[in-house]
């Protein structure tokens, strides 16, 4: 593959990245009402444009800016409001609604690898087509599951913590629930320490060579 300018890599990575943000909070927002909670619909947030969804940090600079310098790429939306006591049962139905944002990543990711083999497949007859097919599926594969790794993650308020303090007694899970408001702190110190990277880059890679060879690419 050839190398991109930046205005090739922004084109290429700009609709992965939206679609990627904006069907992890909608699944989240879905999963909820299915349980009880009407609050994102309510909002207007159970929807796939893109514009509800854009947080101006989260989804547009900082992407922006870590895919200029190269680096691990990841980005947030304005997360659905979920209302953990509309819920029907709380504790155990907020592991589920945490669960839905990785879980549609990893469905995003599926759907990426297949424009990727289409791509392959009318390369010869389309190659207009087929090359921007190929590294928007390759962007869409990688932002999808670095989303749903580092999601899972069990550091709160990230949806893998959601889970653990649902797995958790109740008192352990109070206890757990307080890192909250230093969750963003920890992970970014992970991410300039560079540990982050070493945790999540053999899980990235495992998931994307699983993919690519489920689909035959």
């Amino acid at each position: 593959m050839e190398e991109l300018n930046l205005i090739q890599k922004v084109a290429i990575w700009a609709l992965p990245v939206l679609f990627a943000i904006t069907a992890h909070e909608v699944a989240h927002g879905w999963v909820a009402l299915r349980f009880g909670d009407r609050t994102a619909m309510m909002l207007g947030r159970l929807t796939l444009n893109p514009i509800k969804h854009i947080d101006p940090i989260g989804t547009l600079l900082v992407p922006g800016l870590l895919l200029m310098l190269g680096g691990f790429l990841f980005g947030w939306a304005k997360p659905v409001p979920v209302t953990v006591q509309n819920l029907r049962h709380p504790k155990r139905d907020m592991a589920w609604v945490a669960l839905a944002g990785p879980a549609a990543n990893l469905l995003m990711a599926i759907i990426w690898v297949l424009f990727i083999k289409v791509g392959l497949m009318i390369g010869t007859a389309l190659p207009w087509l087929a090359k921007p097919l190929i590294y928007m599926g390759g962007a869409g594969v990688s932002i999808n599951v670095v989303l749903m790794a580092l999601n899972l993650l069990p550091l709160p308020p990230l949806d893998g913590g959601r889970i653990m303090a649902s797995l958790l007694p109740g008192p352990w899970a109070w206890r757990f629930e307080r890192l909250e408001p230093f969750g963003f702190l920890i992970l970014l110190g992970l991410i300039i320490t560079g540990i982050l990277g070493k945790i999540l880059g053999p899980i990235v890679g495992t998931f994307e060579r699983l993919l690519y060879l489920l689909a035959g690419v």
